[in-house]
């Protein structure tokens, strides 16, 4: 099974293609979308080709789900602590736009390995905003306390009008999506392949990731949730998460795998169906073949039968042809 990259493919080329242009350059002025309706605004100015204006727009927001300035928490500090001076905050962003800010290309660092880590920091920004109050909570859980002022459920926004659920404890986190699909094929295909997930985590060889539960109805987490964020036609899935999944270098894969979890359902959703799309039509390409041998061999043996190959013969021809 494929995993979801963090950086943004494009966003990182063009950082990278703007760093190595040395004082060149040309005028930029461009927009992206990523999945999950995360969308991109790059900028740079020849009269200053080594500023870009980055622009971000997150997912909209259920009305569950609480941002601050239009930022999840702990956005603002997150982004600091991740590019230093490289990045400065824009205030107020551009319209349209939940974060805008400008990146000096000139204050990364002079080596090459720490310049291109800090370059994947930037194009990784859609984590960076998105994952920050889950990378908070889990950050507590490694210390096996819980983030102060959080409330016992907290909803995160991870696709537009749709969030998914925490229940920060001191010893553990749990977290629960609704699946929604909008396909009826694919609501099929994915609960299928949410209960296969399920049953896969029981095998010995994966005892120590996180547990994982399926199920069709809302689980007691969710208890006191609104009937439309519970508007789930694909179940519930629920990962327990214990500090020994978040320890060191874990953290930033989970907190990543977590965020994208419904995308990567998706993507393999899709995978499946396009793969069952190409077997029909192999099964059906081999039946039209199938049935053009069979057309072409009766309309052989219909011209053996019918055709000028044979010649009468009367009786008396036979009985000259005796002698």
């Amino acid at each position: 099974m494929i995993l979801l990259q963090s950086p943004s493919r494009f966003l990182l080329q063009i950082l990278q293609d703007r760093v190595l242009s040395g004082e060149k350059g040309m005028d930029i002025d461009c927009h992206t979308v990523e999945f999950d309706d995360v969308r991109y605004h790059i900028q740079f100015s020849m009269r200053n080709p080594k500023v870009m204006v980055l622009s971000v727009a997150l997912p909209l927001p259920p009305p569950e789900a609480i941002l601050y300035d239009g930022l999840p928490l702990g956005a603002i500090e997150a982004i600091k602590a991740a590019y230093g001076p490289v990045v400065q905050i824009l205030d107020p962003p551009k319209d349209g736009f939940d974060l805008t800010m400008k990146i000096n290309l000139t204050k990364l660092p002079l080596d090459e390995e720490q310049r291109n880590t800090i370059l994947t920091q930037i194009a990784s920004i859609r984590e960076v905003v998105l994952g920050a109050p889950l990378k908070l909570l889990l950050k507590h859980l490694a210390s096996k306390t819980v983030a102060p002022n959080v409330n016992n459920l907290v909803a995160l926004v991870h696709r537009p009008n749709e969030s998914f659920f925490l229940a920060p404890q001191a010893d553990k986190v749990t977290i629960v999506y609704p699946m929604r699909f909008q396909d009826s094929i694919d609501i099929v295909l994915a609960t299928s392949f949410l209960q296969e997930f399920v049953e896969a985590r029981r095998t010995a060889a994966l005892n120590n990731v996180p547990s994982c539960m399926w199920s069709p109805v809302p689980p007691l987490e969710l208890k006191g949730v609104s009937a439309d964020a519970l508007n789930a036609n694909a179940g519930f899935v629920t990962f327990v998460v214990y500090p020994r999944h978040v320890e060191g270098k874990k953290l930033d894969r989970t907190v990543w795998n977590l965020l994208t979890f419904h995308a990567y359902v998706s993507y393999h959703v899709k995978c499946s169906e396009g793969f069952m799309h190409t077997r029909m039509r192999r099964r059906v390409e081999s039946l039209i073949q199938a049935l053009d041998r069979a057309k072409s061999d009766a309309e052989k043996l219909k011209k053996l039968v019918h055709g000028g190959s044979f010649k009468r013969l009367s009786l008396k021809n036979e009985g000259d042809s005796r002698f």
